[in-house]
């Protein structure tokens, strides 16, 4: 098993993955519950969602261990799943059975291009100061969600947002999360944004912020049915050739790709996995997200993809797939213990995402600031992502200006001619699609 998952090339033990592995899957195990909470609202069983949700996530994040031997988690995507249940479903009148065979096609194609090795050429043709840029900017983006998760930053109609209320319980703990997690860092403690979540949790509970197990109905349940969305996908295949469809087709081709590249070459940077500013094994990694997919669609949920929430995981010291071992087995687990994990309230996992964005910013002293033709995209990717609240948008903007100024300064030549590809793409893409 240490053979396989290359513990000693990559200096770690059981110990430190195990940790990693229960950390991200801590950080993300929300996606249990406001992913089948937001699908609910097309009509589909919300039960069957969450037992599909878990195993989409349990499926992918297994392969993405087991094949590419990255400690990087995948599940039903934030943002995707939006799109899925807002535009598609309830805008666009698509019964979600249908919307459930757009994912399905989409995540075929993937497949498809990654074993051309389309995707693996497109995100190694990345300049690495673009690289540093995205892994910042996905930084402050998880950053953002923690401090709404928090409720420390919340909507204002005069500045769009303003600081929360930080005496009410569950912000004040969340602030509590931060402080004892940045000391344990601060103090070199192994693991600290793992010790911090579970201390963190347990003043929750001390103070009636974080609900307490009562009794075994508040620990165990018995899985819901998965009957009502299983292999939906199939029996609407043949209504996803229309005109419509093919654009849905393609936003969830186009976003998933660019927010599955930033989070690969984000996380793995922060893993220090990255080899002369590629990514190695990257198509099997790929190939793990695009199979996820098409399980996911098929089990009944959206497009499933690469968490950044994976972080966390190698925040806490986890570089190899035997973490992502860990992270599956309890997103299986999940399926029989749902109510214990209302335990890991906002306020719990707030702190560890704050806690990443401020690792993850780590990557902003690698870019040379002082190259206003490098400064420019790399600070529009940077910005974009938490003020669009979309990492694609983000990577699209910086890959748009990239090529302009490089042109402008009269370094054209050093542009890969993939570079020039994709922001015509993204151009067309924030045009038309977005």
């Amino acid at each position: 098993m240490k053979k396989f998952f290359e513990f000693d090339k990559l200096g770690t033990n059981y110990r430190k993955e195990s940790v990693a592995g229960l950390t991200t899957f801590l950080a993300m195990a929300y996606i249990l519950f406001v992913n089948p909470s937001m699908l609910a609202e097309t009509g589909m069983d919300q039960g069957a969602v969450f037992v599909a949700t878990a195993l989409a996530a349990a499926i992918g994040t297994l392969l993405m261990g087991l094949l590419a031997n990255y400690p990087i988690a995948l599940a039903p995507g934030m943002g995707l799943n939006a799109f899925f249940t807002y535009t598609v479903v309830i805008v666009n009148g698509i019964p979600w059975e249908t919307a459930l065979a757009g994912v399905l096609v989409s995540g075929l194609i993937f497949i498809i291009l990654t074993f051309t090795g389309v995707r693996e050429y497109i995100i190694n043709a990345i300049p690495a100061t673009l690289k540093m840029a995205v892994g910042a900017g996905i930084g402050l983006f998880i950053a953002f969600i923690g401090f709404q998760n928090a409720d420390i930053i919340v909507p204002d109609d005069s500045t769009l947002v303003a600081l929360g209320d930080v005496t009410a319980g569950p912000t004040l703990l969340a602030i509590i999360g931060i402080v004892v997690t940045v000391v344990l860092i601060g103090l070199g403690v192994k693991g600290g944004v793992f010790y911090g979540m579970i201390i963190t949790a347990i003043v929750g509970m001390f103070f009636n912020q974080v609900p307490v197990p009562q009794g075994l109905d508040d620990v165990f349940s018995a899985a819901p049915s998965l009957a009502p969305t299983f292999g939906a996908a199939f029996s609407h295949f043949g209504e996803v050739f229309t005109g419509q469809m093919l654009i849905v087709i393609l936003t969830f081709l186009f976003v998933d790709f660019f927010d599955t590249a930033g989070t690969l070459v984000a996380v793995a940077s922060k893993a220090g996995l990255m080899k002369d500013n590629k990514l190695p094994k990257a198509g099997k990694a790929l190939f793990a997200d695009s199979a996820a997919t098409v399980v996911g669609a098929t089990l009944g949920t959206s497009t499933t993809t690469s968490y950044v929430e994976s972080a966390t995981g190698v925040g806490a010291g986890g570089r190899s797939g035997f973490a992502s071992v860990i992270t599956a087995l309890l997103f299986l687990l999940a399926i029989f213990f749902s109510p214990l994990l209302n335990i890991v309230t906002p306020s719990v996992t707030a702190p560890a995402l704050i806690i990443v964005g401020i690792m993850m910013a780590s990557s902003l002293k690698d870019i040379p600031w002082d190259q206003f033709e490098i400064a420019v995209p790399a600070f529009l990717t940077i910005i974009i992502m938490p003020l669009a609240y979309s990492i694609a948008t983000g990577i699209a903007i910086g890959f748009i200006f990239y090529p302009i100024m490089l042109l402008a300064k009269g370094r054209a030549k050093e542009v890969n001619p993939i570079m020039w590809v994709l922001a015509v793409l993204f151009i067309l893409y924030l045009g038309f699609v977005h």
